[in-house]
Order: C-alpha cells, then sequence, then structure tokens
C-alpha cells in the first residue's frame, strides 16, 4: 500500500503530536497520554482516564481503530453493541472496529480505568481536537455542557460517528 492510500492519509494531523503525561479535559474525563503512536511505531496509543461521577462518552462508533478498556478503580457501565454491563476494577471490555460503543460512571466518586486504542492516531486527533489541556491531571475543572459543534467537527475528521443516544 503506498503512502497515499492508507486508511489514515487522509487525515491530516490537524494538532501536534501528544506529549507523555499530558492531560486534556473531555466529556466529563481526564485523558492522560501514557504511549502515544509516535512511540510505538503506529500501532496503538494508551491512555488512563478518570471520570467524574455522572460523566461519560455518547454512543459512537469508529472507522479504523479498535479499543480496549481495563477498568482500575470505580465503576463504569459499559454499553458495546446491544449489551450494557457494569463493571469495576479488573475488568476488561474489547471494542471491535465498527461497533457501537460508551462508557459512563454511575458511582458517587471519580472511576479510573486505562485504554488503549489501535492504530490510535485517529483517537490521540480526535482528543487533541475536541479536548482542553488542564494544568492539574487530579482535580476535574468545572464542569461545563461540552461545545457540540467542536465535538462532533473533531469526530468527523477522525473517523467516529456520534450515534443517538440508546
Amino acid at each position: 500500500m503506498s503512502p497515499s492510500s492508507s486508511p489514515t492519509s487522509a487525515l491530516a494531523p490537524c494538532a501536534p503530536p501528544p506529549q507523555i503525561g499530558s492531560t486534556l479535559h473531555l466529556l466529563g474525563s481526564l485523558v492522560t497520554f501514557r504511549a502515544t503512536t509516535a512511540q510505538t511505531q503506529g500501532s496503538f496509543s494508551l491512555v488512563e482516564t478518570c471520570t467524574a461521577p455522572g460523566q461519560g462518552t455518547p454512543p459512537h462508533t469508529h472507522a479504523s481503530d479498535t479499543e480496549a478498556f481495563l477498568v482500575l478503580e470505580g465503576e463504569y457501565e459499559f454499553m458495546v453493541g446491544e449489551v450494557t454491563t457494569r463493571s469495576g476494577p479488573g475488568s476488561f471490555h474489547f471494542v471491535p472496529t465498527g461497533t457501537p460503543h460508551a462508557f459512563s460512571n454511575p458511582g458517587d466518586r471519580p472511576a479510573r480505568m486505562l485504554i488503549l486504542h489501535t492504530p490510535g492516531l485517529q483517537h490521540e486527533q480526535f482528543f487533541l481536537e475536541a479536548g482542553d489541556p488542564v494544568a492539574d491531571a487530579t482535580h476535574f475543572p468545572p464542569l461545563a455542557p461540552p461545545d457540540l459543534p467542536r465535538l462532533m467537527q473533531a469526530a468527523q475528521r477522525n473517523g467516529i460517528e456520534m450515534l443517538p443516544p440508546a
């Protein structure tokens, strides 16, 4: 496959690569980059996510990335395809490309997990375009409604389709 025909070549980088340890706030979650595609020869990216109570992602699909979640602490509710489950520490969920999915924190305290994206560049770019940098990865900024036009444009540019609520 030539570079011009690779699946991600149509998606020109919109932001510089994330720095390891940098944190963004997006949809009530603090997203900290632990490994980037620049470090993994484009194979994957890994983020640590801390989600505020009652917050999470809306249902969506990915055009080219798979995604895997490992819950570290707290509780998450995952929707993968037509199945919704609650999961605690040690729980693992794999989401194949194109599968509708979402997650939220149904608890009364923050929940934390690792998220692996393969190959990952589209997720990195989406986070950088849609998220807001934070200086302190231990405190949530004031929660406010997301900038929906910005979120939807970043999703569309990076192969993510937002779906209506389940």
